[in-house]
């Protein structure tokens, strides 16, 4: 694909994930309000919509960072070799530089967030910049950086915080239902049997969606990064290489969880290994990730 064309597909993609988002949080806020019998419950979704969605796009990247426990990195700081390299690939990618941030945690990971070039952030733990090489940290560096380049980082970050939202009201009507606070009195009769199974449904399916198109979308990004960033250092070895030490790791980081895993270059919940053998389907369809042997052996055909 056209690099142009795929930086106006992913922005093109992220207004239309924010108004389904809309959409769907309005919906749900629907089944809330018929169910409970309170208009107020529509109204507070409609508010909750439209500023999550702001939130999403200009201050998700704060919230990622803060919740992943990453520390600002300056260039005189104690780590150099991050900063040199993020700054080498800024050079060579003719992007801006973005903030380079470090998460103190043994597992080798990265991830990039932001929502645009002008404001983007590369977070890498110690973990990656003490079992990687000069290479191979440039090989992930430009991995992220083509993410950044692509605006991958804007539509994962809003699919982030989106997906997050509906995941916990989801969670919240649901504990209603185990507690039965505020249901309606005539639930009972046939109507409100329908509109709460309706609602049931809904609530249940949302977050499954949701989650469904989080990794789908991931996955395609990373294969597409992979390539990108290996055209841009030069040395698909780097990554390929990079992305071999990084599976071989299979503890997972301290602070992560299953609404940023997407974001980083591997899955951070729990390493694979790129002997094990090709994943089955729901495997493949339930992973942050594709399979770390598949993206291997395309770096390597690339040399």
């Amino acid at each position: 694909m056209n690099i142009w064309k795929q930086v106006d597909a992913n922005k093109q993609r992220s207004i239309f994930l924010v108004f389904i988002f809309v959409l769907v949080v309005i919906g749900i806020g629907w089944l809330f309000s018929n169910y409970y019998g309170n208009p107020a419950i529509l109204y507070f979704a409609v508010a909750l919509a439209l500023t999550q969605s702001l939130v999403g796009y200009y201050g998700g990247d704060s919230i990622i960072l803060s919740s992943s426990g990453a520390q600002l990195v300056t260039k005189r700081s104690d780590l150099p070799v991050l900063w040199n390299a993020v700054e080498n690939m800024s050079i060579a990618s003719g992007l801006p530089m973005p903030k380079v941030y470090v998460i103190n945690d043994p597992a080798p990971n990265a991830f990039a967030t932001g929502r645009d070039p002008k404001h983007a952030s590369i977070a890498a733990t110690t973990g990656l910049l003490q079992v990687l090489d000069k290479n191979e940290l440039e090989g992930v560096v430009a991995h992220e950086m083509s993410h950044v380049g692509n605006y991958d980082i804007r539509l994962m970050t809003i699919i982030t915080v989106l997906v997050s939202v509906i995941a916990i009201l989801s969670d919240i009507f649901v504990r209603s239902q185990i507690f039965g606070f505020g249901r309606k009195r005539d639930n009972n009769s046939e109507g409100g049997g329908l509109m709460a199974i309706l609602s049931i449904v809904a609530l249940v399916l949302a977050p499954i969606v949701g989650t469904i198109i989080q990794l789908a979308i991931s996955r395609k990004r990373e294969f597409l990064a992979d390539a990108d960033g290996a055209l841009l250092t030069g040395y698909p070895a780097g990554l390929a290489g990079a992305l071999e030490k990084i599976s071989k790791f299979s503890k997972p980081l301290e602070r992560a969880n299953t609404a940023t895993a997407h974001l980083y270059i591997s899955n951070p919940l729990g390493g694979g290994n790129p002997e094990e053998k090709e994943p089955g389907f729901l495997a493949k369809t339930f992973s942050t990730h594709p399979p770390i042997k598949e993206r291997i052996r395309l770096l390597r055909q690339m040399s």
